[in-house]
């Protein structure tokens, strides 16, 4: 009997809102989305997760309880796709929730509990994709320009692909095999960070609340005095740099602004540091397209800011345009990530993340 070709694919990424997950085949007939499913953080799990972005008291119990309860999230997830496959599904493959990500010190962390999520489930769980990158002298990220090209890549045409999840990056599909592509630097992480704190609200709901204010081009001059701008690629980062004290720090300087003007100043941020490495990553070789996925995909401020950032010289669209739903992009690649595990053929791309070869990425952990 041949194996499985569905495969369930679960991202929960920096913004900590919960877990995407979709239902996906690999039959030879293109990379099909069948089904997705969402499943929520309780406000706990999530206040905890956000807690272990930084080193706290007792962290080693708190990581495995919250690891424990975020498996159990996946499971429900998990199930929901489960019961709508139309046939046995082959794995899950699950990127768990980073807390820690230090390439530079040789270490990355995704926190979960990859066994208990096999125990719940039933069905083999492929986990720890970005350790052997690592190991291989790479950043670990960002893992998505593979996948990017396997499902978006179009010959002799240059398409950019962006994620703009809590963090940013690119993907530069060259239309001739080639693949660049790094993490820009913050995505949604600090507009989430400063909207909930000035609303009460978990994000800024397209973009809403930065369109009540107004850029204040001195505060983004030192926003973008940041040296990772700067720093050449391959490069990864994450909260273990764009977080709130790094925000109270530069805020310091500018320290009078309407709290709105902040919000609009850090989507400027977020859309010019894109569009910079737009720049930069297709000098010479202009992009046809840029593709928007993730939770900035649905952020109309931040999608023209970009728009206006690159001179309105590409367009600016949603992978939608491209088949694929923007808030499934990411469950989806790993979803490919473990498909390509299976059958034991590379996930990483070296020129992406710096390794020192092509690598298999991924553990089992058997049903």
């Amino acid at each position: 009997m041949p194996a499985s070709t569905l495969y369930i694919g679960l991202m929960s990424g920096t913004s900590l809102d919960g877990v995407d997950g979709v239902l996906a085949d690999f039959s030879g007939r293109g990379i099909r989305t069948l089904q997705a499913a969402f499943t929520p953080f309780p406000a706990d799990l999530r206040t905890e997760l956000m807690a272990l972005q930084a080193a706290s008291e007792n962290e080693l119990e708190r990581e495995a309880l919250a690891a424990n309860a975020l498996a159990r999230c996946y499971a429900d997830c998990v199930q929901q796709l489960l019961a709508q496959a139309p046939g046995p599904v082959r794995a899950v493959a699950v990127h768990g929730q980073t807390i820690r990500h230090r390439p530079e010190l040789g270490f990355t962390r995704q926190t979960n509990n990859p066994a208990l999520l096999a125990e719940l489930t039933g069905v083999d769980v492929i986990a720890d994709f970005r350790t052997r990158d690592i190991a291989a002298g790479g950043q670990g990220a960002p893992l998505v320009p593979a996948f990017h090209e396997a499902r978006f890549g179009k010959p002799k045409t240059v398409r950019v692909v962006v994620n703009i999840g809590g963090i940013g990056n690119i993907s530069v599909l060259h239309g001739d095999g080639r693949v660049s592509g790094y993490d820009t630097g913050p995505g949604n992480v600090l507009m989430d960070l400063w909207v909930a704190r000035h609303t009460g609200k978990a994000y800024d709901e397209d973009g809403a609340f930065a369109a009540s204010g107004k850029v204040d081009e001195p505060l983004l001059g030192i926003l973008l005095d940041e040296p990772y701008f700067r720093q050449p690629p391959p490069k990864s980062t994450g909260r273990d740099l764009f977080h709130a004290e790094w925000l109270a720090g530069k805020l310091a300087q500018r320290p009078d602004l309407a709290p709105a003007d902040v919000q609009a100043t850090l989507t400027r941020l977020t859309a010019v540091s894109i569009a910079q490495a737009i720049r930069d990553a297709t000098a010479g070789q202009p992009a046809q397209a840029v593709y928007v996925c993730g939770g900035g995909a649905y952020n109309s401020v931040l999608l023209k800011d970009i728009a206006a950032a690159l001179g309105g010289a590409i367009p600016v669209k949603s992978t939608e345009e491209l088949g694929v739903a923007p808030n499934r992009v990411e469950a989806l690649a790993f979803a490919w990530l473990g498909y390509q595990f299976t059958r034991r053929r590379p996930g990483n791309l070296p020129a992406v993340t710096g390794a020192a070869g092509l690598r298999v990425l991924g553990a089992l952990y058997p049903a």
